[in-house]
């Protein structure tokens, strides 16, 4: 054969490689599933194989100038130990304890007597069955699974991790661990924590639904930083707030990190070694993170309608029918935080932001635009979502009725936003003058900051400060979820509306006293004839003199009435 010839044919067989792995991808929900702006970001076709897809997500996925690392504020902060599990690719180092080249099996027979609560549930993954998933009949509702072990295969053959044609035997410590396909490793030199692109290998549409966050959160009037906010870009989010960079504490600091994984790991939806569907359909797995005073999604939904048949009926669901199925074969009778924040446009996808117009927390710059066509076009795609259960005239009902009453509550937090900006200008705040400190770098000073959350030196914050703070970061935020989630109680009484009430009045009343106060120090400056700066009746010393003084004042007053009194008798 000639040169010539030996290329030409290399090069075909490449190609029909290529073409193959292509259109098994195209068998299967993958490609409907990521968005034309992925490619566009990515610089690739739509015939792009799922090699060039995952070569092309990994790299930007790893890229410290696209999200990756330690962020801008690296020069502020060090990782300690438990950040290498939540931020793996940036600062795991494997144990230096154990020198092993271990095989595959040897990993097994060691874990399950170091750590049998791994092995155990690896043990019971579809990871550690493929054989039981592949023989399972098509009425099982788990037999979508074996389509998805043949798009795995498709995906490792194009990538040269299977041979064409080569089956998957099983995907064991190793393949996660060490490298896809490894039969032995060092453990000392290669081991690793996977992180979101490991999975990807795999589940290359699944990692290129989420990545795709990225690229399809654009917002019109720069609210937002593009991608954010989302679960793709969220440790990103984490490592570029200010005040969590500037955080002596680090061990407090990292309870935020916690939550912020889903950007680095895959775990924390699919929890490790079992990496169940099952587990991440129910609202159980998002209310690990979503939860609490500034993001109770959980809280919203369990005390609603929809939470209400959720915990009556759920045990009569099928959960291992995917979530297209899930009302038709699962019997599903109400929906999951998966169900509803998962679909678009009648599929599901691991992309969770394609509808959401409000983000995280309200603010004047989507209230003002929300008959932009972006967030109206996004409203029509919740329309679609609800229209699974309910009609479109009561989707539209509440959607507007939400619209109005995460408005009315973002009008009083605003307006309270006003009263204390004016007093910090006027420098009115309590020691604002004498007892301020500034707080530690990266972070900006400012009325009622984020910040004021978590850091505390002299008057900064102040009360009324943080009583803002607490009100637009916890009140308003409550207020807006159980109203997106359907929980009346939450944005009325129980939560939101009263409490943002509460602390409206608690502003204003400081913000008379302040003032009133600031009145009275005038006007004794102006009858003492005072020239040498504001008489400061919160120094300690000058309310001691302030204090004799009227004591004295008391006292000659007395003498004087005792003195008329004697004279008249």
């Amino acid at each position: 054969m000639s040169i010539f010839g030996a290329v030409l044919g290399r090069r075909l067989c490449a190609g029909l490689l290529t073409l193959a792995g292509a259109a098994m991808i195209a068998l299967t929900p993958a490609r409907a599933e990521t968005p034309d702006e992925t490619y566009k970001a990515l610089g690739l076709s739509k015939s792009a194989s799922p090699r060039e897809l995952f070569d092309a997500l990994e790299k930007r996925y790893h890229d410290e100038t696209q999200g990756a690392g330690k962020g801008s504020f690296s020069k502020y902060w060090e990782p300690i130990p438990i950040s290498k599990y939540l931020n793996p690719h940036s600062f795991y180092k494997p144990p230096q304890t154990v020198d092993v080249d271990a095989t595959r099996a040897q990993c097994v027979e060691c874990h399950s007597q170091t750590t049998p609560g791994w092995t155990h549930s690896w043990k019971s993954s579809a990871h550690g069955n493929l054989d039981d998933i592949r023989k399972l009949p098509d009425s099982d509702s788990r037999a979508y699974k074996k389509a998805m072990i043949k798009e795995v295969e498709a995906n490792l053959q194009s990538m040269g991790k299977l041979k064409a044609g080569e089956s998957l035997k099983e995907v064991g410590c190793i393949d996660c661990h060490m490298g896809v396909g490894q039969q032995h490793g060092q453990h000392k030199a290669e081991l690793k924590m996977p992180d979101a692109a490991a999975c990807g290998q795999c589940h290359v549409q699944q990692f290129a639904e989420r990545e795709s966050e990225r690229d399809t959160f654009t917002w019109p009037q720069d609210q937002w930083k593009p991608g954010h906010p989302s679960h793709a870009l969220s440790m990103k989010a984490n490592v570029e707030n200010a005040i969590w960079a500037a955080m002596e504490q680090r061990e407090v600091a990292e309870g935020c990190t916690f939550c912020h994984t889903p950007q680095t790991t895959c775990n924390s939806c699919h929890t490790r070694h079992e990496f169940s569907a099952v587990e991440a359909r129910k609202p159980q797995a998002c209310a690990q993170c979503h939860n609490g005073v500034d993001h109770n999604e959980f809280e919203g939904y369990m005390l609603s309608k929809h939470g209400t048949v959720y915990q009556a009926r759920g045990d009569q669901w099928d959960w291992n029918a995917p979530l297209s199925e899930a009302m038709e074969k699962g019997h599903m009778n109400a929906p999951t935080c998966a169900f509803c924040h998962m679909e678009y446009q009648g599929k599901f996808t691991h992309n969770m932001v394609r509808k959401a117009r409000w983000a995280f927390v309200p603010m004047p710059k989507i209230a003002e635009n929300l008959n932009h066509p972006w967030f109206t076009a996004r409203k029509e795609s919740w329309v679609s979502t609800c229209t699974n259960c309910h009609s479109d005239s009561f989707a539209r009902a509440y959607l507007d009725d939400m619209d109005k009453g995460v408005i009315a509550g973002l009008d009083i937090t605003e307006k309270s936003r006003s009263v204390l900006v004016k007093l910090f200008n006027d420098k009115l705040l309590p020691g604002q003058k004498t007892n301020r400190p500034a707080p530690p770098a990266p972070e900006k000073d400012e009325a009622g900051g984020f910040f004021q959350l978590f850091w505390q030196k002299g008057n900064n914050p102040s009360m009324i400060e943080y009583v803002f703070a607490d009100m637009w970061e916890h009140h308003q935020i409550k207020h807006y979820k159980a109203l997106a989630h359907m929980n009346p109680g939450g944005y009325t009484y129980s939560e939101g509306w009263s409490q943002l009430i509460g602390a409206a009045a608690r502003i204003n009343d400081e913000d008379t006293k302040l003032r009133e106060a600031a009145e009275i120090r005038a006007e004794l400056k102006r009858i003492s004839g005072e020239k040498r700066g504001d008489l400061e009746l919160y120094s300690p010393l000058r309310r001691s003199v302030a204090a004799g003084l009227g004591l004295l004042a008391v006292i000659i007053g007395g003498a004087i009435l005792m003195m008329r009194d004697r004279k008249k008798a």
